[in-house]
């Protein structure tokens, strides 16, 4: 079943620093600044601050899912930050769910390659290339996801034809297209 957040998504790869260690941790970047994404998107530093700031005041957390479905959480974000860089997030897959030792299985696999962000654009603006600067964010959840936002930062999977990869990641960023064209009406 696919619910209609309303969020909007970004990536990270795994190859930007996400690991996964002993006990299914994960750390790395969810979402890095200063790139344009597919969507002519650029995140500013300080973006998160707010929402972060106000997650911990109220004791929550970022939510970890499985591919930003609501009801499919995989695991716990136990650390979210900014630093100079990006969203920084540390975590762990629960094994003790079935989505979360699958998760575990498939990115020691290598099909599963990236992060991303489930957010509500607080405030942006435009920069002298037309592209939105997104400068205050409410940040919901963190995703493991199979198909990125940015398919240039994707790490190659593993797969013995390089050809039926690029048609397939050309196929994803198809349809992510047409995804955000349709949300945008």
């Amino acid at each position: 079943m696919d619910l209609d957040t309303g969020l909007e998504h970004k990536f990270a790869r795994f190859g930007d620093g996400l690991c996964v260690t002993e006990g299914a941790v994960i750390e790395g970047y969810a979402s890095l600044f200063g790139q344009t994404d597919q969507g002519g998107d650029i995140v500013h530093p300080g973006a998160y601050a707010q929402s972060l700031m106000q997650l911990g005041r109220s004791g929550q957390r970022v939510k970890m899912l499985w591919q930003h479905d609501p009801s499919q959480p995989i695991g716990v974000w136990e650390e979210v930050r900014e630093d100079s860089r990006g969203l920084w997030v540390k975590g762990v897959l629960l094994d003790s769910t079935q989505k979360g030792r699958e998760a575990a299985a498939l990115i020691a696999a290598g099909a599963i390659d990236g992060l991303s962000i489930g957010y509500r654009t607080k405030k942006a603006g435009k920069n002298d290339k037309g592209h939105r600067l997104l400068t205050e964010l409410e940040l919901w959840e963190v995703s493991l996801v199979t198909f990125p936002m940015l398919p240039s930062a994707r790490v190659a999977a593993k797969s013995e034809s390089l050809e039926t990869e690029a048609t397939l990641r050309e196929l994803a960023a198809t349809l992510e297209c047409a995804r955000l064209e349709l949300a945008r009406r």
